[in-house]
């Protein structure tokens, strides 16, 4: 159902908007990063079309201090019989395409659902057809589809869902009104990841605060590394917001190094760079008196609010570029020490 749909707030208020007024286009590209929910949408929408007792004017109450009040011209019930086997994935005229074994959608299941799209619903309002990962689709395959994309049946709804858009040719994309879709906010990760995955809230912030907005890339990283990553991070930044020695500056970046190995050494350094890097963008908005809702770490606002008192916006920016091009050094083979001796006089 659109109202379980975290962020996102404006694409749902306009897609739930056409399909009260009946003004939904038959083919759409939704296109932003992977792992943001854009396959999420999809299946609403057709649940929404479908629903055989939707709801009206639902209000959708703000997660988050700051967040718009939004209320859905439709919703699905998400309890009648179409919506279960939509969510199931056994309705008739609920089609998903995503790419096989090779990694590729040929043209074959491409046929078969132009094939069954010159033909009524069998129960549905509208045939919905969803492309997950549609920039998989071979040449031959996107082809095919084009002449459907350029007189779609009437009775049917085509969602191409990517990633990468520009994989696909102009002149499928030209035929598909593109929905944009923006990384989530850290804070609405953490929100899905405690709900949805059964993470703890001190997990959930670190892994969110390294995700770029993904739930997918959220669900893939080591949570307890993160944590550890985490508060070693924000130990580091707030010492040396304080300290000036450089002899005690050396000492604190032990932490940052000593894994087993110097694989593990390189990769457990990159995780924290990357957490204090989060957190030196924030210390940055918080120095300019910005919207604390766009925070990456919003958990430890306070911590940052007493370590922005040492910053101003040239000492903030400054480390903020100290920490992007010591991960650059540490791709390049640096010692994982010396990269960390150099940071620690730089912060």
């Amino acid at each position: 159902m659109f109202r379980t749909i975290v962020g996102h707030r404006r694409i749902l208020a306009l897609l739930s908007r056409a399909i009260a007024q009946g003004t939904l286009p038959p083919a759409l590209l939704f296109a932003g990063p992977a792992g943001i929910g854009k396959r999420r949408m999809a299946d609403a929408v057709a649940r929404t079309i479908n629903c055989l007792t939707p709801l009206l004017d639902v209000p959708v109450p703000p997660l988050f201090e700051g967040d718009e009040p939004l209320v859905l011209a439709r919703d699905a019930c998400g309890t009648c019989a179409a919506c279960r086997r939509i969510e199931r994935g056994v309705h008739p005229d609920v089609i998903a395409i995503e790419p096989g074994d090779s990694g590729s959608i040929k043209i074959e299941p491409i046929r078969d659902v132009i094939d069954r799209a010159g033909y009524r619903p069998f129960e549905a309002r509208r045939r919905v057809v969803i492309i997950d990962q549609a920039d998989a689709m071979q040449p031959p395959a996107q082809s095919a589809l084009l002449k459907t994309l350029e007189e779609p049946p009437s009775a049917s709804i085509f969602m191409l869902v990517t990633s990468l858009p520009d994989a696909l040719l102009p002149t499928v994309q030209s035929r598909c009104p593109r929905i944009r879709f923006a990384p989530l906010m850290p804070q609405d990760v953490a929100h899905v990841l405690v709900r949805d995955h059964e993470y703890q809230r001190d997990e959930a912030a670190a892994v969110a605060a390294d995700a770029e907005g993904s739930i997918g890339r959220a669900l893939t990283a080591q949570a307890a590394d993160l944590v550890d990553a985490r508060e070693a991070a924000q130990r580091l930044l707030e010492q040396t917001a304080r300290i000036a020695d450089p002899v005690r500056r050396l000492e604190l970046v032990k932490d940052l190094v000593g894994a087993k190995t110097p694989a593990l050494e390189r990769e457990k350094m990159a995780v924290c760079l990357r957490v204090l890097s989060s957190m030196l963008r924030d210390v940055g908005v918080l120095v300019e008196r910005g919207d604390a809702r766009v925070l990456a770490n919003p958990d430890a606002q306070r911590e940052l609010e007493v370590v922005a008192r040492s910053f101003d916006s040239r000492r903030a920016t400054a480390a903020y570029q100290a920490v992007d091009e010591a991960l650059v050094a540490l791709e390049r083979n640096v010692s994982p020490k010396v990269v960390a001796d150099w940071l620690a006089l730089q912060l």
